[in-house]
């Protein structure tokens, strides 16, 4: 077995509900697959001596988890006072709406379509509740309204699908775009450098502690596939599918629709860089 902190951002191991940082508590939504791994990670967030807590992508509309995510806060002596979105996709927005209802609470979001009343979230914003402070970090690329949060206080951000704990993500073409996912794995760099963000508390897939590691990992292996893309374009195979086939050979064939996307999104980056 590999040991875990000799993989990219040092995963922790299992993926499991319960407390990650000493602000972060992670309740796990019953909705495993091939692309959302062990599950959506819905994080529970607030200071230790506050009532107060703020909950990040409350997952599925799915009723059981809910009212597991709302129950974990109680249990833990707070009240859910603000429901934050880090991008649209159903496995993390799609129960927000409900979750609103069960805890009376807002949701903010970048894009409007998501939000529930009239707030919503900026580059550089900071989200205060009970003492607690999230700084909103523009992240597009997987998807155009993809947001991370970095929590201080922890040497923590949460970075929705733009990474996960284990293995890598795709960008959605066309709503992400491959030169906007570059952009955004550098400026998370530069809060690992800058700002000594150490920890990864991911959309799905086990904490990372060495987020740097991570970051840096994602960017060359962002360098590679791009380069084995444009050698497979140099070679004839011109269609995205048949890139896929190619370039990704040795990836589970289930994701190879997934997969698409992100060749697609790789195809537009060289040719607007004029390399294919």
């Amino acid at each position: 077995m590999t040991d875990a902190a000799a993989l990219p951002g040092q995963p922790r191991g299992a993926v499991v509900s319960g407390p990650a940082t000493e602000r972060a508590v992670n309740v796990l939504a019953p909705n495993p697959s091939a692309m959302t791994l062990d599950g959506t990670n819905t994080w529970l967030l607030s200071e230790p001596d506050s009532p107060l807590a703020v909950v990040v992508d409350p997952g599925p509309l799915d009723e059981g988890h809910l009212a597991r995510v709302r129950d974990t806060a109680e249990r833990l002596g707070k009240r859910v006072a603000l429901t934050l979105l880090t991008h649209g996709h159903p496995d993390h927005a799609e129960g927000a709406a409900r979750f609103a209802e069960l805890t009376g609470t807002r949701v903010r979001a970048l894009d409007p379509a998501l939000r529930l009343g009239d707030e919503g979230l900026s580059a550089g914003q900071v989200v205060t509740v009970g003492g607690l402070e999230l700084w909103v970090v523009p992240t597009p690329g997987h998807t155009a309204d993809s947001l991370s949060f970095h929590l201080p206080a922890d040497r923590a951000v949460l970075t929705g699908d733009t990474i996960l704990g284990r293995g890598t993500t795709m960008v959605a073409h066309p709503d992400g775009r491959l030169g906007d996912y570059l952009d955004s794995l550098r400026r998370l760099r530069s809060l690992t450098v800058d700002d000594g963000v150490h920890t990864v508390l991911p959309g799905h897939g086990p904490v990372l502690d060495d987020a740097q590691g991570a970051v840096e990992f994602y960017l060359a292996h962002r360098a590679h596939r791009l380069a084995q893309v444009e050698t497979a374009v140099e070679d004839g195979y011109t269609t995205p599918a048949e890139v896929v086939a190619h370039v990704y050979a040795d990836v589970d064939r289930s994701l190879w629709p997934a997969a698409e996307l992100s060749v697609r999104a790789q195809l537009e980056y060289l040719a607007g860089h004029g390399l294919i």
